[in-house]
């Protein structure tokens, strides 16, 4: 069967689209962090405000008004935790990974990509990326909390300023200020 009733077509075409409207202005003013790279916490909130929305529009049994508080419950909830983790720096720890460096003046830190999960055949695709040809070019590899890789090249690591807060690299800096 194509569709149970018009009603229900016309139900879909109207809370559809307020709860269209909804998401985007509550996006819009939770801020860029809402659509930023994406850590493990705000893939959590974004696939629940994907699963709310997709239950808003198809459920009957969910009003748009409900629909549209546990949108911006999640909302609220996300902008909380990114407003206490900011002034409370350890408990950013519990919710987002911390970086963690995985190459150290060329050469891969294997106990490092172990507990990350992570080749290094990755590596040299994050180093290409970066423009350079050597692993030996490279000062550092931070895998950062939203899963992305940063290179720093051997002839700009400078202090090492960077890589406060990363795991790893703590050690490095101390060698260095020696």
């Amino acid at each position: 069967m194509w569709f149970d009733s018009v009603s229900d077509l016309v139900r879909v075409l109207l809370v559809g689209g307020a709860a269209y409207i909804t998401v985007v202005v509550l996006l819009r003013t939770t801020g860029k962090r809402t659509l930023a790279k994406l850590n493990a916490f705000d893939l959590i909130v974004t696939v629940a405000l994907g699963s709310t929305l997709a239950t808003i529009l198809l459920s009957s049994d969910v009003s748009w008004t409900e629909g549209a508080l546990a949108l911006a419950l999640l909302a609220v909830l996300q902008t909380v935790v990114a407003w206490v983790t900011t002034r409370r720096p350890g408990l950013r720890n519990v919710v987002t990974a911390r970086p963690r460096l995985v190459l150290r003046n060329g050469e891969p830190l294997q106990d490092a990509m172990r507990t990350e999960r992570m080749s290094l055949d990755e590596i040299r695709q994050a180093v290409r990326s970066s423009g350079s040809g050597d692993l030996a070019d490279v000062a550092a590899v931070v895998l950062e909390s939203d899963g992305s890789l940063s290179v720093i090249p051997a002839e700009k690591y400078g202090t090492g300023a960077a890589l406060e807060g990363v795991a790893g690299a703590d050690a490095r800096r101390r060698g260095a200020q020696t």
